[in-house]
């Protein structure tokens, strides 16, 4: 199963930290979108920047 992630805030005066974890998601701008693996790297990413994203499962 795979997660559907969605960047709904903007990243601008971010911690340096959430702004690295967007991109590594490969979230740069909003409306952006990536399929990315259900395992627990990427939870652990999807709930450090929770408050920027939507996910939905695919």
């Amino acid at each position: 199963m795979a997660k559907e992630i969605k960047l709904v805030k903007s990243l601008i005066g971010r911690k340096k930290d959430q702004i690295a974890t967007a991109h590594s998601l490969g979230l740069r701008k909003i409306g952006d979108t990536t399929s990315q693996p259900d395992n627990p790297q990427t939870m652990g990413k999807i709930n450090k920047i929770s408050h920027l994203i939507e996910v939905t499962e695919e």
